[in-house]
């Protein structure tokens, strides 16, 4: 899945156009990730009911929600899901090759999945300083008490929100600027910037904005 930071940078792109409650706007936007620090698979809070792994279902997720989506919190949630959708679908897909991964330099390393991921992380701890000063993002998200739960969503426990954020708080923190495997700025401001265009385009589509 996208990182928290890439998953805000994305919202806030859009938000930029749509203007919405910052704070729980960027909440929405991280939410379905509570799942996996709850012990949480994430079938349910992530909509994955289609053939191919990882890719949430985002019919499904309309199907239920779509009339919620005034809402800031739930339109970050629909966001959260498109931008895990186009991160699977075609983008991860370029470096994760099946049984190899492949370097910024195009070189194939023969590699299992689970250990291709490693490297996926270690390449979003490096770039998460990086993308706070190019989104110029507020991080006051991480360092106030969650205070939410008007929401309509039920496929995640929304009391336990405050998990995610001391988490994302902690990642921060411990970010540091070393060399990158995968990905680069450029690349991952490049998905950035094209994911929130085609969800901006959808939200038009869709008629929730």
């Amino acid at each position: 899945m996208a990182s928290a930071i890439i998953h805000i940078c994305v919202a806030k792109k859009i938000n930029e156009k749509l203007k919405r409650d910052e704070h729980v706007f960027f909440l929405g936007a991280i939410a379905p990730d509570i799942s996996k620090l709850i012990g949480e698979t994430k079938e349910k809070s992530h909509f994955l009911t289609t053939t191919k792994r990882n890719v949430p279902n985002i019919l499904e997720f309309m199907k239920k929600y779509k009339n919620d989506l005034n809402h800031d919190f739930e339109l970050g949630y629909f966001i959260h899901l498109y931008t895990d959708k186009l991160w699977f679908d075609g983008f991860i897909d370029r470096y994760i090759l099946g049984d190899s991964i492949r370097l910024l330099d195009g070189t194939k390393v023969p590699m299992s999945e689970e250990e291709a991921y490693y490297f996926v992380y270690n390449d979003y701890t490096n770039l998460n300083i990086q993308l706070l000063d190019e989104y110029q993002l507020d991080l006051s998200l991480f360092y106030l008490p969650v205070c939410y739960s008007d929401t309509k969503i039920d496929e995640i426990p929304v009391d336990k929100l405050q998990i995610l954020v001391d988490k994302m708080s902690l990642i921060i923190k411990n970010s540091t600027q070393n060399v990158s495997y995968m990905f680069d700025m450029s690349t991952v401001k490049q998905f950035i910037e094209e994911a929130s265009e085609i969800i901006y385009k959808k939200l038009i589509e869709f008629h929730i904005i």
